[in-house]
């Protein structure tokens, strides 16, 4: 039993002392941009692999200022309407997207039998989450993409520090600074001039809702540019953003 209480207190301690680790490295980015985060790094990882010298990385800072006000506004109606309300967690949406995704599931499990029935290969199902802006930012900062009940429970907590310590300004410009929109492209002034040739500061309306309906699979419309589902979205994105309030 004394074994046991010591490493239980060993595992307390760990945990206190990864939890100041990152309350820590949160409060700093009031002053400090971060430098890369925690999927990039994974990402320029794989890339180095894939690739090897040849790796295009792009990435370049640029403050809140100078990023578009059409661009922040096509990425909070497309990604977290309710971004400037919200206290960093929706929990209505993350069981709306719960229900959502048992059903692709189901849905999924039945074309994947007739399709082996078939001989065909059969899809994965199309989940989607109900993650805010600032639980996006949170997971992608510090954690790692393993999907598991503890990562997201740290993921909740990292979000609620977010929010407390950096407000909304901050957490928009940090997550517009590090998302990714593409292979090797990082953040909007990249892919302002990735896909449109310009700083992020010169981006139309129309060139941010299409930046921004690429967020939840950047590397497949880095392929298919002109899809008719980022045509049709971008055009409700567009029609949406006269409505988003900027932090």
């Amino acid at each position: 039993m004394r074994a046991f209480a010591r490493w239980l207190v060993c595992l307390l301690l760990a945990g206190m002392a990864l939890q100041l680790f990152f309350l820590l490295r949160i409060a700093l980015m009031l002053v400090l941009d971060p430098q890369s985060t925690s999927f990039q790094r994974s990402e320029m990882w794989r890339l180095a692999r894939q690739d090897g010298p040849r790796a295009q990385w792009s990435q370049s800072w640029v403050p809140y200022e100078r990023i578009a006000d059409p661009l922040k506004r096509a990425v909070i109606a497309s990604e977290d309407a309710a971004f400037t309300e919200h206290g960093g967690v929706e929990w209505e949406a993350i069981e709306r997207a719960r229900q959502r995704n048992a059903r692709a599931e189901e849905l999924a499990a039945r074309r994947a039998a007739r399709a082996t029935a078939q001989g065909r290969p059969s899809r994965p199902p199309q989940l989607r989450g109900g993650s805010t802006i600032s639980q996006q930012l949170a997971k992608n900062l510090l954690l790692s993409g393993e999907r598991t009940l503890l990562r997201k429970g740290q993921e909740l907590v990292l979000t609620q520090l977010l929010e407390l310590f950096l407000g909304k300004r901050r957490i928009l410009e940090i997550y517009l600074n590090s998302v990714e929109w593409g292979e090797g492209v990082f953040g909007a002034e990249a892919a302002a001039r990735h896909y449109f040739g310009k700083g992020a500061d010169r981006l139309t309306a129309s060139e941010a809702a299409r930046l921004a309906v690429m967020l939840p699979s950047p590397k497949f419309y880095e392929k298919r540019p002109y899809s008719p589902y980022l045509n049709g979205r971008a055009a409700t994105i567009v029609a949406r953003m006269g409505a988003v309030e900027l932090p």
